[in-house]
């Protein structure tokens, strides 16, 4: 188990936005793979009130999550966010106006079922919006009760200390792009292993399907994780995870799922330690 904030939770998580975006799942295949996920140990359930595909759809993947979760609240830490908007074409806006954010709170507690939200993070910052009135959100959110933890999303170094400041220790996570093809965020990783505060990878497997083929070359030669899954007989995506875990043990990655079989296999990962030798193969 790791620690996220005052909870303890299984070292992978499920990340629930394929769920609901474009070319989702039917519900009764959806309701399984979250299903699937928390029988094979999984206790973080991250989704978002944007984890939608059509316009008016805002707080599908909660809804989702929600009805997944009926008789099991107490099993599962549910990480909501806020701040950012789809209006139905396929993109993504941002808005971290503190109306906003304190409107979008409350939509995701009536949708999620809650008193309190377990995890709540500030999806992205938002340019136009001073990020001490944005961060400010949260903490009042904190202090009205209806949030028990904050986080946030797709972040600085800079970002991140100055929201310590006003959040201190209710600031329990940050969640941003880390795989091994995008390692952009690895400072970041390091200031929250000073700080203690959870960091949660999203798109966790970019990367792993890429080979190592030389240009020309008439077939497929598979990349490290192909090469060490094959040796111990797991997927490439369990190698990776582990492998991410391997390197900090402030790090619970959230890998999306569609299937059952991918939740399940993901979650095994938490069991797969790998050697010193695999593990300087991976880089």
């Amino acid at each position: 188990m790791r620690r996220l904030g005052a909870t303890k939770v299984w070292p992978v998580g499920l990340g629930a936005m394929p769920l609901s975006i474009e070319n989702r799942p039917d519900e009764a295949r959806a309701l399984a793979t979250i299903h699937a996920a928390i029988e094979a140990g999984v206790t973080l359930i991250d989704t978002a009130d944007s984890y939608h595909w059509h316009a008016g759809e805002e707080g599908h993947n909660e809804e989702l999550v929600a009805r997944a979760l009926a008789g099991r609240t107490e099993q599962v830490l549910v990480a909501t966010k806020g701040g950012r908007t789809r209006p139905g074409d396929g993109s993504w806006g941002v808005d971290g106006r503190p109306v906003h954010l304190r409107r979008a709170c409350e939509a995701s507690l009536r949708r999620l079922g809650v008193e309190a939200i377990g995890l709540y993070q500030l999806h992205k910052p938002d340019p136009r919006v001073p990020w001490a009135e944005s961060v400010g959100t949260l903490r009042e959110l904190l202090d009205e009760g209806k949030i028990r933890a904050a986080g946030l999303s797709n972040v600085s170094v800079a970002q991140l200390l100055q929201a310590r400041e006003v959040l201190g220790e209710d600031l329990v996570s940050v969640q941003n792009e880390y795989s091994p093809l995008v390692r952009d965020s690895q400072p970041v990783l390091r200031a929250c292993e000073e700080l203690g505060v959870a960091f949660l990878p999203w798109s966790p497997l970019g990367g792993i399907s890429r080979s190592s083929l030389d240009p020309g070359a008439p077939a497929f030669e598979p990349g490290p994780f192909h090469r060490v899954a094959a040796g111990r007989g797991v997927s490439p995506q369990q190698v990776c995870l582990a492998w991410l875990l391997a390197s900090s043990p402030v790090l619970i990655p959230i890998p999306g799922a569609s299937r059952p079989e991918s939740a399940r296999d993901s979650a095994r990962a938490a069991e797969l330690e790998l050697t010193a030798a695999e593990l300087a193969e991976l880089g």
